[in-house]
């Protein structure tokens, strides 16, 4: 289960967890936009509905292999009395549901699939409930970003240790010690780096304060693009035995060639958003 993330609907703040890789949303700040003061009430009387026992069990028959039907069936038949109630734990419990969570305390409550969840708004409000949509859409739509971001960060990465295999076999002549080795490496590094960003590692740490991590993780999605092709480049060059400055010359063209297209190409600037 991961951390629970927050969007905000009509000055609500709504909690949605992960369970199993779905997305969970919490039933009880829902319920707050209504009621602030007995959100628990809203839920209580909202599963006390025939209407949604029945949307409930549809959805358990669908998702869940495990669900109870015999269970469900005689609350079903209750549905509708004056004297019947039922909590959030009680279903969970009477017919194995997953499609509901309940938690108590101070950080627990009741969250539901999104699928349930979208229907407990409409039933506090209709208009609550399509600013949720609006809001959990922006929130899916920011993720697939940050996973595209992550996802050309690891592609860096890993060419650069294609990268690295190449000034190993290359460039590092025999009996060289580690912190010679590391010199060397640290060359390379700062071959790309002054090629696409215009300084080494060491300027870019004595330009930013309190820095964290190096100057390629604050890089936009365009620039590690151009960084994982500049990477590929230099092996094939350092294997060609050209001469390092005139590697960087060419990683340097290369880099303004390749970052004109990108910057210009409207697909990735959608991708990038508002990452700089």
């Amino acid at each position: 289960m991961k951390k629970n993330k927050t969007i905000e609907v009509l000055s609500t703040e709504v909690k949605i967890k992960t369970i199993d890789q779905d997305d969970f949303i919490c039933l009880t700040d829902i319920a707050k936009s209504k009621n602030p003061e007995h959100p628990d009430d809203l839920i209580r009387n909202w599963l006390r509905n025939r209407n949604t026992l029945e949307l409930l069990g549809i959805w358990e028959q669908l998702h869940n292999p495990g669900f109870n039907p015999v269970e469900f069936d005689g609350i079903r038949k209750r549905a509708g009395l004056n004297s019947f109630t039922l909590t959030p734990k009680q279903w969970i419990t009477a017919t194995q549901s997953i499609g509901l969570s309940s938690k108590a305390g101070r950080y627990g409550g009741t969250f539901a699939h999104q699928d349930i969840a979208f229907e407990f708004a409409s039933w506090v409000s209709v208009e609550f409930k399509l600013y949720l949509i609006k809001e959990f859409q922006r929130l899916k739509v920011e993720e697939q970003k940050q996973i595209g971001w992550d996802v050309k960060r690891q592609l860096t990465k890993i060419n650069y240790r294609i990268h690295t295999d190449a000034v190993k076999e290359n460039l590092i002549p025999a009996e060289l010690t580690p912190q010679q080795m590391s010199l060397v490496y640290a060359s390379e590094a700062d071959l790309l780096n002054m090629a696409l960003f215009g300084k080494t590692a060491k300027q870019w740490r004595d330009e930013t304060p309190d820095p964290k991590g190096n100057v390629r993780d604050g890089a936009n999605v365009s620039q590690l693009v151009c960084l994982a092709n500049l990477e590929t480049l230099n092996a094939h060059w350092i294997e060609q035995n050209l001469p390092q400055p005139e590697r960087l010359q060419l990683l340097n063209h290369t880099a303004i060639q390749q970052m004109r297209v990108l910057t210009e190409d409207h697909h990735i600037q959608k991708l990038e958003g508002g990452k700089a």
